[in-house]
């Protein structure tokens, strides 16, 4: 199991879609039954852990649609507060995970460059 999810995780599929491939094909429940380690333990000890945790980094790539679709349309107040409302929660998710060493603490979250 711990092979399959190293070479899941070489085709650049996520934790949960690991999980979600190993729960559908294969018959994997749950992976720490298995193993005694959950997908995140195995592929940061093989050197396979994605820099940014998988739900920031979703909050991100929110933040980037939600930022693309207010370039055309700039009237979309609905829109604007929403992002003010994703950002918010990538600041405070941020904060958490500098806290947890989970990110360096020089990380900072800039709406220019995360697109």
């Amino acid at each position: 199991v711990n092979l399959h999810i190293c070479q899941l995780a070489k085709r650049g599929l996520t934790p949960s879609q690991i999980g979600v491939i190993l729960r559908d094909s294969h018959g994997v429940g749950q992976v720490k039954a298995v193993t005694g380690n959950k997908i995140f333990r195995i592929l940061k000890a093989n050197g396979l852990a994605p820099t940014l945790p998988e739900d920031l980094y979703h909050l991100v790539k929110k933040a980037i649609s939600l930022r693309k679709h207010l370039e055309r349309n700039n009237k979309d107040f609905g829109c604007k507060f929403r992002l003010i409302l994703v950002e918010s929660r990538i600041h405070r998710l941020s904060r958490y995970y500098k806290r947890t060493r989970a990110l360096p603490v020089t990380w900072k979250y800039n709406s220019a460059n995360a697109a």
